[in-house]
């Protein structure tokens, strides 16, 4: 049984020059990348790399149509290395562009064709959720199915993670809060994994304390403070993203891609409005084992008791960004059930990733709850 590994180097720069002339730059790159954070950390620099912007092929979350055409577009250049600068949408696309060219993403994420790596790949995440630069993941909607798939297959690890901090200091509060409670989520449904070990708990744990802690100082000193600690959340959302890499996901992502797929939500806004409720249904279903220990963690954390781990993680997660109801985003009530059906259908992955196994009886109570 493999317990852990590791093949990405992760590096970091205090700011996006110290990374240029460290990696050389040149020509023979493809940049892909949002237009704000390259007018505002690259440009200056004059680079002789290709370079797309993310919006040319589409807004929001990726999905195969946006992928097919960032593939059309690369395969028409000379380039032979990837540099990916954005956050887990952009870093997600970029990864499919290592592979061996001729294939459409929608085939590539269901494994119907061979997957072989021929090109590297430097990540550089501008948010502090996805933990994309260091997993083997890349996730995209399949626009005729309607939900998203997770591709999680080695030949997708980027070759080198780099942590500039500067990047994140032009993010929004809005992203940053659901992107940090992201890194959160994978911290914590990594640490439950059947596929977790000691080795991935070391980096769990440290992501799920430094998270945290970061949150509680925000809701102490006002959202302002997180850019004096911006450098906290970067760095644990890529140790979560190790943990996840590794241990994997489980329940809470497989119920929010129906909800993204659909409405076109965040991924990581999407796995927070399922996250404490998945958690309070592992807690009734099966309270010991890694759960028991999970809960005294956080209690500890959160100065709390440990039965009132889930109220008051909810109250802290409210004050940094209110979760809304899934009415909200336009879901409707007859959903809940197609919804529930697609998780089953879809999602195997996952599910058999989750503390519990979660049955259809009990996905369709947490939508419901939800609703």
């Amino acid at each position: 049984m493999k317990l852990f590994q590791q093949k990405t180097q992760v590096h970091k720069f205090e700011n996006s020059k110290e990374f240029i002339e460290e990696f050389k730059i040149c020509k023979s790159d493809f940049i892909l990348t949002s237009k704000n954070a390259y007018d505002t950390y690259f440009k200056s620099f004059g680079l002789d790399a290709h370079v797309e912007y993310k919006s040319k092929y589409g807004t929001g979350e990726p999905d195969d149509i946006m992928m097919d055409k960032l593939l059309d577009d690369f395969s028409k250049t000379n380039c032979t290395r990837i540099i990916a600068i954005g956050g887990g949408a952009v870093i997600d696309m970029a990864k499919l562009l290592v592979l061996k060219d001729g294939k459409k993403s929608s085939d590539l994420f269901q494994k119907k064709v061979p997957l072989e790596k021929i090109r590297e790949l430097i990540a550089v995440p501008t948010t502090c959720g996805a933990g994309s630069e260091v997993s083997n993941i890349s996730i995209a909607e399949i626009t005729e199915m309607n939900t998203k798939f997770g591709l999680a297959v080695d030949e997708l690890f980027p070759d080198y993670a780099v942590l500039i901090p500067e990047l994140l200091l032009e993010l929004p509060y809005s992203f940053f809060a659901t992107s940090a409670i992201d890194a959160l989520i994978h911290a914590i449904e990594s640490f439950v994994s059947p596929k977790a070990s000691i080795y991935t708990e070391i980096f769990s744990t440290k992501a799920i304390e430094m998270i945290l802690n970061g949150f509680q100082q925000i809701v102490l000193n006002g959202k302002d403070y997180r850019f004096d600690i911006i450098e906290d959340f970067l760095v644990a959302s890529d140790l979560a993203g190790i943990a996840f890499g590794n241990a994997g996901t489980g329940a809470v992502h497989a119920l929010s891609y129906p909800l993204s797929g659909v409405y076109h939500v965040t991924h990581g806004e999407a796995n927070y409005q399922f996250f404490i409720e998945v958690f309070k249904t592992y807690n009734r279903l099966s309270p010991d084992g890694k759960l028991a220990k999970i809960n005294m963690l956080l209690s500890e954390i959160m100065n709390c008791k440990v039965s009132e781990v889930y109220e008051k993680m909810e109250e802290l997660l409210n004050k940094i960004i209110t979760r809304k109801s899934l009415r909200e985003y336009g879901m409707k009530d007859y959903e809940i059930n197609s919804f529930a059906d697609s998780v089953l259908d879809s999602q195997q992955r996952l599910l058999n990733q989750s503390y519990v196994k979660l049955n259809k009886e009990e996905i369709v109570n947490i939508y419901r709850i939800l609703y």
